[in-house]
């Protein structure tokens, strides 16, 4: 079982940046894919982007393509969400995730371990 913390969340302005950060502690990191996903209030959670085991491979929503960035560090067991160019509509709480293989995947059903979650807020 992995333990999957995330921070880096706050309050930004329309057009800033944020960087989300997920920490990863006990199953092997390194070894298989990582992903962000977010929940808005009254919403599903709905995937963001995603990084395979090695971070040669990432998907993105189309929602956020171009303008976030996931990347990962396996020898600081750490996955990152880099958030440039904020939207209102990108107000949610961030989740980390693991998945259950080595490559990326947009399927919520893939990722079996979740973190707490991060408030992302961004104001117009």
């Amino acid at each position: 079982q992995v333990q999957l913390v995330e921070s880096g969340g706050g309050v930004a302005q329309a057009g800033g940046s944020l960087r989300l950060s997920c920490a990863a502690s006990g199953r092997t990191f390194s070894s298989y894919a990582m992903g962000w996903f977010r929940q808005a209030p009254g919403k599903e959670r709905e995937f963001v982007a995603a990084i395979n085991w090695s971070g040669d491979t990432t998907y993105s929503a189309d929602s956020v393509k171009g303008r976030f960035t996931i990347s990962r560090d396996n020898a600081k067991n750490t996955v990152y969400l880099q958030m440039d160019s904020l939207k209102p509509e990108d107000t949610a709480v961030y989740y980390c995730a693991q998945s259950r293989a080595p490559s990326a995947s947009y399927t919520t059903r893939n990722f079996i371990s979740w973190g707490q979650g991060t408030q992302v807020t961004v104001s117009s």
